[in-house]
């Protein structure tokens, strides 16, 4: 058994710095680097770039709604082709600082509100899976199972591949919880990396409200600026290691 461990990187602008990218870059088989819109500046983003093809590891674009002051956290109601545009717009951006590192993108994640509309957002849903396929079909989409844009993804002849998040609360939907809302952040990293090994083993994740709920995944997701990122990055890798589970990029 093997799985794919991914983080969200390249999130710093400017003076400002969002977590610590080359302790996980150390650590993770994929990185969902930001492209400008939500966060990054172009140095950032050129040093993500070339420190993960260092490290070995796979970049995927995290492409995300033009709202750097709201950190991509807020939902606009954007006309389809204007968010096909915007998109295409960040994917082009980052595989270029890419290619100046020697590397490429290798797949596309949506991030914040834009992450959490395309679960049931058919419009905005199909919108990014437009720009995939436009800029390059070969591209996989990563996203929550279940959703209106991995449907769409495997409609349009991508490949649609599902996540589970580690550091996220849970409905019993299996949709994440608000992040406004109790139970929304783990912070354990003992109680994470067991959720992980839960997972890959029983396909189950248990709600805020206690509901088994059933989860497929291909990749796990860490947020890189969550508090203690670093250490629960660690206890997921140690524990899948000391459970015989590989660790590989899906792309």
């Amino acid at each position: 058994m093997h799985v794919d461990l991914n983080a969200d990187l390249g999130e710093s602008f400017g003076r400002w710095t969002l977590g610590d990218d080359d302790a996980m870059l150390g650590l993770v088989t994929s990185a969902n680097v930001a492209c400008g819109f939500h966060a990054g500046d172009a140095t950032t983003l050129r040093r993500t770039c070339a420190r993960a093809a260092e490290a070995g590891v796979v970049v995927g674009a995290q492409v995300g709604y033009r709202d750097l002051a709201g950190f991509g956290r807020r939902f606009l109601d954007m006309d389809p082709v204007e968010l096909t545009d915007d998109v295409l717009y960040q994917l082009g951006a980052l595989d270029g600082l890419c290619r100046v590192a020697g590397v490429a993108v290798r797949y596309l994640k949506p991030h914040g509100a834009l992450y959490n509309a395309v679960v049931h957002h058919e419009g905005q849903a199909r919108a990014v899976v437009d720009a995939v396929r436009a800029y390059d079909s070969g591209l996989p989409v990563l996203g929550l199972p279940g959703s209106a844009l991995l449907a769409a993804a495997e409609a349009a002849g991508l490949r649609a591949v599902p996540e589970f998040f580690a550091d996220r609360g849970y409905s019993a939907s299996g949709t994440l919880v608000p992040r406004s809302e109790p139970g929304a952040l783990l912070h354990d990293p003992a109680e994470v990396a067991g959720r992980v090994r839960r997972l890959l083993a029983d396909g189950l994740v248990r709600a805020v409200d206690g509901t088994e709920v059933a989860v497929r995944a291909e990749s796990v997701c860490l947020h890189g600026d969550s508090p203690g990122a670093v250490g629960m990055a660690a206890a997921v890798r140690a524990g899948l290691e000391a459970a015989g589970i590989g660790l590989r990029a899906f792309a």
